[in-house]
């Protein structure tokens, strides 16, 4: 699996300590200042970048897509120097960045968590990595089930914060640094964001610039590049950008069911407007691919350090990159995060409540009722009760109710209102025993006590559809890499475009009856008005079912030699219940159902042994 790590001393005198005794396997060297040591495995030369400052005062190292160009890589470098870190960050791409400033040094992924970083303490030594396995491997350390269970058991609840999945391994939470200095404990602090709060009209030119330049530097002289193009707005954007600098291969997914859907429509459109387009169809149906396809052969799965929702549509993905393959490209494109920095989640209404525009959010309230075909009363309430309680407060509540006698998760029954709430359960909490419903109750009691009390639902809400996405992203990247050989790239979840696009308030860049207005107002003249217009969104929940349907025996065995089951956390015969529900036709709770799959494939698949991930230095170098 590719990932960076590295160790640094926080004894008061670093200079007389021995070098690591460990190190990754088939890591190679990236970074060395006293006994601080970085390797990697799995990046290309290309993807190391490093410079420092002419006094050696400051250094600045970035592992991965680092786009900048050497003029702006220099810049960030010398305002490192002059103790401004926070440049280094928010440069073009996605990428890990090391600062270091005299003695100290600052570890930082991504805002949207495409790049996190990992870290634990071993007496006076730190160790941190871009993955959260090889270190729990490292530490002997064991997979929290409490979080696996919480992710899909509960709603708008940070289940990490600044934990991983892994008890013996911390999390720095991504759009924060891991400041390492000599003789202090680490730490984390947030990293300033570049963008103040902008209006709607100053922030779409800022988004087209940033987006734009995010695309731009992917394609320019870097090869042969692909992308997706479904005909959404999100990879049609994304393509149109592209194919207006480059020729590329664009490559729609459809099956039987989706063929019947407008996506199809508009990406052939899209591609017939553009020579630059070599437009390449996949059809799922023809070529007998389904969601969960591929899961029996445990062994062969790719390995991901968090679970990964990719595995229960490997067959299809396979497909889809076929031809990405065949042609040769060095950068698949694709509109993943476009709906998290386009568009607005509904909450972002309750954070317009609370900052005093009353009398605009009750009309966008009702405006949502009638998006939704909801009754309006229901949703204006629920918007009080949000509005009148804080957030560490309802996550207090929350685990009252996790651990009260009544019922969760109600199949079939969603009150108007939950899309208006702080937090709550999902149909599948249903499945926990009671002894699962205490230990995710604990979960929430903890993040009660460190929840900010002044921070709104809609930005709450907001940050985590962004990180999940970032660490979809993340899965899916390293699964074509294992298996395809292909880096996937997601321009929309690069830290600059999220910072200026979520500079712009939610309540701004999403409007009931509308569809992504940044979109429009960012890219007309650019980007086909056909397409800037469009007002409908394709789901996929038919082929969900037929999925199911096709490979329940695989999935029942799964679910009946469940882990969490075994643990004592989860009722298989609910979950079983509610597959072979789904298998009838029934309604289900799809999400659900993929993220409990994917969370036992990843137990009963992930190496936690210390020699799968690391290997002794040789003596000669831990004394040098």
């Amino acid at each position: 699996m590719r990932f960076a790590c590295g160790t640094f001393h926080t004894g008061h005198d670093s200079s007389t300590t021995s070098r690591a005794i460990w190190r990754p396997w088939g890591g190679h060297s990236a970074y060395t200042y006293g006994t601080s040591e970085i390797w990697t495995t799995g990046y290309s030369a290309g993807e190391v970048r490093a410079a420092a400052a002419p006094d050696g005062a400051a250094g600045l190292l970035t592992l991965g897509c680092c786009l900048a160009s050497g003029a702006e890589f220099g810049a960030a470098t010398t305002a490192a120097a002059h103790g401004e870190w926070a440049p280094a960050t928010r440069l073009a791409g996605s990428y890990l960045s090391v600062v270091r400033t005299g003695n100290t040094m600052r570890i930082a992924g991504t805002r949207a968590g495409t790049v996190t970083v990992y870290w634990r303490c071993a007496g006076a030594r730190v160790w941190w990595a871009t993955a959260a396995a090889p270190l729990a491997a490292y530490a002997g350390g064991e997979p929290d089930p409490a979080v696996l269970l919480a992710a899909f058991t509960l709603r708008g609840v940070d289940v990490l914060t600044d934990h991983s999945h892994f008890s013996a391994v911390r999390r720095v939470p991504p759009g924060h640094a891991l400041i390492l200095e000599p003789g202090n404990p680490p730490r984390t602090e947030p990293v300033p964001h570049a963008a103040a709060d902008l209006s709607f009209a100053e922030g779409a030119p800022l988004a087209r610039e940033a987006i734009t330049t995010a695309v731009a530097r992917r394609v320019n002289g870097r090869g042969p590049i692909s992308s997706d193009l479904s005909g959404g707005i999100d990879s049609s954007t994304i393509t149109s950008i592209a194919a207006a600098r480059t020729r590329l291969l664009a490559v729609t997914y459809t099956d039987t069911r989706m063929g019947e859907q407008d996506d199809v429509l508009y990406a052939e459109r899209i591609a017939g407007d553009r020579t630059s387009i070599t437009h390449a169809w996949v059809h799922g149906s023809r070529d007998s691919v389904q969601h969960f396809d591929g899961l029996e052969d445990r062994a062969a799965l790719p390995v991901t350090h968090t679970p990964s929702m990719t595995l229960g549509l490997l067959a299809i993905k396979a497909a889809q990159l076929a031809p990405v393959t065949e042609y040769g490209s060095v950068a698949h494109l694709t509109g993943r995060g476009g709906d998290d920095v386009l568009d607005a989640v509904p909450s972002m209404v309750i954070d317009q409540y609370r900052a005093g525009r009353r009398l605009e959010a009750v009309g966008r309230t009702i405006a949502l009722a009638r998006a939704r075909r909801r009754a309006a009363h229901p949703l204006l309430r629920q918007a009080a009760r949000t509005h009148a309680t804080d957030h560490p407060r309802a996550l207090t509540l929350l685990a009252e109710v996790l651990n009260g006698p009544e019922p969760l998760g109600r199949p079939g029954w969603t009150p108007a209102g939950e899309m208006l709430t702080w937090c709550g359960t999902t149909t599948s909490a249903s499945w926990l025993t009671r002894t699962g419903r205490a230990a995710v109750a604990e979960l929430v009691a903890a993040r009660a006590e460190v929840a900010d009390p002044y921070a709104g639902p809609g930005q709450i809400h907001e940050r985590l559809a962004l990180e999940l996405m970032g660490d979809g992203h993340a899965t899916y990247d390293a699964i074509s890499r294992q298996l395809w050989g292909t880096p996937v790239h997601a321009p929309f979840l690069d830290t600059p475009v999220v910072d200026v696009c979520h500079a712009i308030p939610g309540w701004q860049r999403t409007r009931p009856g509308d569809f992504k207005p940044l979109a429009r107002a960012a890219f007309t003249g650019s980007v086909p008005a056909y397409l800037l217009n469009r007002r409908t969104k394709t789901a996929f929940t038919g082929s969900a079912y037929a999925g199911l349907r096709s490979n329940a025996p695989t999935l029942r065995r799964l679910l009946t030699g469940s882990v969490l089951a075994q643990s004592g956390l989860l009722d298989a015969g609910q979950a079983l219940a509610a597959l072979d529900g789904a298998v009838r036709g029934e309604p289900a709770p799809l999400a659900d159902l993929h993220a409990l799959i994917i969370s036992e494939l990843w137990l009963a698949t992930l190496p936690l042994a210390r020699e799968t991930w690391w290997e002794k230095t040789p003596a000669k170098e831990t004394t040098r």
